[in-house]
């Protein structure tokens, strides 16, 4: 019988502390502790190099959609792998599983996306999105039309470009961001911006209200696209009430702006749609969509945007050379891994049963930790779900940011065997599509848990 491979804990965090420079990451401070080494996934399941089992209640990073050891995923890899590893598409060539996944995706996509991008992740998408838009608007006559909008809070990658179009204040204030021709408006967040008394179908056309109120400002005839994610994740998993996405809906087509969904994080089955704008809270009917993480189940990386036909038609007809691409563009190997992927989805009927079942029961347990002393407002759409920790809940009072109270609680879900994720006072989950009722239940428990030992700790060191 074959042995589990053993680890040096120490060595690898020794080398790790004298190589590797991590994203989004203190790196002294990691440096003093070090890293959790992962060294094993089946299923929802990942391992650290020290033998703790931990429940991935994040997909890795949003990505990893049909859980951790799929042999068929691996299987298309190896066999693309021995046949062509690899070709570009330049030099008017291309190569099958480019051209396979691209009719795949235009059966699975919204009515009216005909024609793929490739790249090679969602901030390259997004980069490519404002290539993409830029050039139509010049095609068309108006090249004065560039200012993309954004939101507060939002994010669309790391890139230049990408972090750009985000709205993340501290991304921003590294490398003089944002580019010239972007600009932001405030985020759906009841929480956040709702008047008192105001309710949710009021606040949603309010904020809504916000996009016409930047194109007038701007003026309509400078402004290429709006740019959103049909819910928010980076950001802390925000949820725009039912009557925001119809309305920005509205005020695109009154003003004739592209609309730009970005569904690196909602895209394939994560709402229970194959895409989040199809989603009937969402409703929208996008002009762009921009994908990566889950078209792969996160084995391997590839991205893209999806180019509505009204755009495609301009660019083929008018736009000669697009100069603009990368190597990686439509690499064999990484969309037969896709292939596989989105047959998968479609003969397991997964998308199916995150709408009519996973989601649902991950709903009904995710809202039972409203009963913690710590937690409100805990929802969820398909799978991924949010909850505010707060120092006063009766009176919506939050901990002092500097206290780190996410952080701690994302501590203590770790020591427990769970993922969730801190964004500041949110807790948040999007684990794998595939996980079962029983896994869920131990989630939620193991979730339970970590907020009883963040509570106990908090009044163990007088902070509540």
């Amino acid at each position: 019988m074959a042995t589990e491979p053993q680890f040096d804990t120490a060595a690898l965090r020794a080398l790790d502390a004298a190589h590797h420079l991590h994203p989004f990451t203190d790196t002294q401070q990691l440096n003093e502790s070090g890293p959790r080494v992962i060294v094993k996934g089946d299923g929802v399941r990942i391992w650290d190099s020290e033998g703790h089992e931990i429940i991935d209640g994040m997909s890795g990073l949003w990505c990893v959609n049909l859980g951790y050891g799929r042999a068929d995923l691996v299987d298309a890899a190896a066999a693309q792998m021995r046949q062509l590893p690899f070709y570009n598409t330049f030099f008017k060539t291309t190569t099958a599983p480019a051209v396979q996944l691209g009719a795949l995706l235009a059966e699975v996509a919204p009515a009216g996306f005909s024609h793929v991008f490739f790249t090679n992740s969602g901030s390259e998408g997004n980069d490519t999105v404002i290539r993409l838009v830029r050039r139509y608007w010049d095609l068309q006559g108006q090249p004065q039309r560039k200012t993309i909008i954004s939101r507060h809070n939002a994010y669309h990658g790391s890139t230049m470009a990408a972090a750009s179009l985000g709205g993340m204040a501290g991304m921003h204030a590294q490398g003089d961001l944002p580019i010239p021709g972007i600009a932001h408006i405030d985020q759906p967040y009841a929480l956040q911006h709702a008047r008192a008394g105001e309710s949710e179908h009021d606040f949603g056309l309010r904020a809504a209200g916000w996009l016409e109120a930047k194109i007038l400002e701007l003026g309509a005839d400078r402004v290429a696209a709006f740019i959103g994610e049909p819910v928010q994740g980076a950001g802390g998993v925000i949820i725009p009430p039912a009557s925001y996405w119809p309305e920005i809906q509205r005020i695109c087509d009154k003003y004739g702006i592209l609309l730009v969904s970005d569904e690196v994080i909602c895209g394939f089955g994560r709402l229970g749609t194959w895409f989040g704008c199809q989603h009937p809270r969402i409703g929208t009917r996008p002009d762009l969509i921009t994908f990566a993480k889950g078209v792969t189940s996160g084995y391997l990386p590839l991205g893209g945007v999806l180019v509505g036909d009204r755009i495609a038609k301009v660019l083929i007809d008018k736009g000669g050379d697009f100069n603009h691409g990368f190597t990686y563009s439509g690499h064999p190997t990484c969309c037969a891994v896709a292939i596989a992927n989105i047959h998968a989805l479609r003969n397991e009927g997964i998308v199916e049963r995150v709408a009519h079942d996973t989601a649902p029961y991950l709903a009904q347990r995710f809202a039972e930790l409203n009963e913690h002393p710590l937690v409100g407002d805990a929802q969820a759409l398909g799978m991924v779900a949010g909850l505010v920790l707060y120092k006063d809940k009766a009176a919506k009072t939050h901990f002092d940011a500097e206290l780190g109270v996410g952080y701690r609680c994302r501590d203590n879900c770790f020591k427990n065997g769970v993922v969730m994720r801190a964004v500041e006072e949110r807790m948040i989950i999007a684990p794998p599509l595939v996980i079962t009722h029983a896994e869920i239940d131990q989630m939620i428990d193991r979730i339970k848990k970590s907020l009883d030992d963040t509570l106990a700790g908090l009044k163990q060191d007088g902070l509540i």
